[in-house]
């Protein structure tokens, strides 16, 4: 039966983004480990070290979007499950220090004796073996799951109501965990690891190999969740979502389904943040911010809801972007400028009247720019509300992009700073995905690929199907 639903699961596209992540999964580490650092082929181990960080966000990513895209549990909360499953590895982390910590007690971490902590605590013991610390990073996330969802699910909690009460469940998490008499290092959470198997955590042959098995962990999951949702638990699934109330009339036993995709999501969730931990050397209470978890939700939505790919691609490339922005990059204008002037061709493209606003918007931000005034800027934001009034209309769309452009390119030789601006481009990107692009940028491209291949075979059809002949 197994080997039925794998079967049915690896379609084209499947395979060929399984084999993907293997390529990836192979030729990172020994592009790494086997070509000189003067190559410019040769992958730093700062890199190897990022994209394993990318790899175990995609994994949670795609945790969510099973309980999002297929189940319709919009889950605010996910990075406690994250958090917890790295709290599980960290503490085996902090457990191999031993007698190599500050203040070299063999039992207890840094933090404990510094604290003056008596004794190691009863839920620090069985940390030191590595298979207990397994079964805890999957064990804790999902009982945690599977008690919160047996609550929620049975008193048929949906909705918004939901998503707060998991982002209650996350806060109250973090701000357990940020007080020094929990266990868990207070504020600074658990650092400064040295092991893990018996390597060192800071070699290149570590850290290639983390990359290696968090890609394997992202295939194992992508497998599993691919079988579920082309299974016929995947048809009720889907049935929960589009139909919550029509499928408990059917019989089925609507709450088992979700408290079951809920629980097998934490687990995912765990074991993604389990790899992070060593991979960025520390676990803190700020992973329980309810801030983080709205990110990730932000990662599928961007991707594609509902495709387990797009969730991945989406966690990737927002990160990435994240990386980008706040790594201190400095843009000059005119590369903003040049942006603004390709989604303005893009508008013109669609509708031309498109180009009166751009006059208009232009000519505005030019007769305020010697006044010293902040007319190009002012121009934009009053066309954006009569835009918002008048439902977008393509002139004061226009206006908006002619004034930014002005705006932009008055100032070509000076540069901007984009770290300050993160929170509003990713605020701004996930605005202009649901109002435009509601399936994702991996979604739509998957929409616009199988339309254009169905034309194509309803072409080919028509043109194959014989003219009827005449009658005699």
């Amino acid at each position: 039966m197994s080997a039925f639903l794998l079967t049915r699961a690896l379609g084209r596209g499947t395979t060929i983004f399984l084999a993907l992540l293997a390529a990836i999964a192979i030729a990172v580490p020994l592009l790494n480990l086997l070509v000189p650092a003067s190559s410019p082929f040769h992958v730093s181990s700062y890199l190897v070290a990022l994209f394993g960080k990318y790899i175990c966000y995609a994994i949670l990513a795609l945790s969510i979007d099973l309980i999002w895209g297929y189940c319709g549990i919009l889950s605010l909360g996910h990075g406690a499950f994250f958090a917890l499953g790295g709290y599980a590895m960290g503490m085996y982390l902090m457990r191999q220090i031993g007698t190599r910590g500050v203040y070299a007690d063999p039992i207890r971490p840094d933090f404990m004796v510094f604290l003056n902590w008596p004794e190691l605590p009863v839920y620090w013991y069985g940390f030191q073996h590595f298979p207990f610390a397994l079964l805890m990073l999957v064990l804790v996330p999902g009982m945690l799951a599977l008690v919160f969802g047996w609550f929620a699910f049975r008193s048929r909690v949906t909705g918004v109501y939901l998503s707060i009460i998991t982002q209650v469940l996350t806060y109250d998490l973090m701000l357990g965990f940020f007080r020094n008499n929990f266990g868990f290092g207070g504020n600074n959470g658990l650092t400064d690891f040295k092991d893990i198997l018996g390597f060192n955590v800071q070699a290149p042959g570590t850290r290639a190999a983390l990359f290696a098995i968090s890609t394997l962990a992202l295939m194992v999951g992508f497998l599993i969740c691919r079988s579920i949702v082309t299974s016929k638990l995947g048809k009720v699934l889907i049935a929960i979502r589009d139909a919550e109330s029509r499928t408990r009339f059917l019989g089925y036993r609507v709450e088992a389904y979700k408290v079951f995709v809920f629980t097998l999501s934490a687990c995912m969730a765990g074991v993604a943040g389990a790899l992070y931990v060593p991979q960025v050397g520390i676990i803190n209470p700020s992973e329980f911010s309810p801030g983080y978890s709205i990110e990730a939700v932000l990662w599928v939505a961007v991707g594609g809801r509902g495709t387990l790919t797009g969730a991945v691609i989406g966690a990737i490339v927002v990160n990435y972007a994240k990386t980008f922005f706040t790594s201190g990059t400095l843009v000059p204008y005119w590369t903003l400028g040049v942006l603004t002037l390709a989604v303005l061709a893009a508008l013109v493209a669609h509708r031309r009247s498109t180009l009166i606003g751009a006059g208009a918007g232009i000519a505005i931000a030019a007769i305020g720019w010697p006044l010293h005034a902040l007319w190009p800027l002012a121009a934009a934001g009053l066309a954006l509300l009569v835009a918002m009034a008048r439902n977008w209309h393509a002139w004061p769309v226009g206006a908006i992009f002619g004034a930014l452009l002005v705006a932009f390119f008055i100032t070509p030789s000076d540069s901007v700073g984009l770290a300050p601006y993160w929170l509003f481009a990713l605020g701004g990107l996930f605005v202009a995905v649901t109002l435009l692009l509601p399936k994702g940028i991996f979604g739509t491209a998957a929409d616009l690929w199988a339309a254009r291949r169905g034309a194509t075979a309803g072409a080919n059809g028509a043109a194959a199907e014989p003219s009827p002949r005449p009658a005699e």
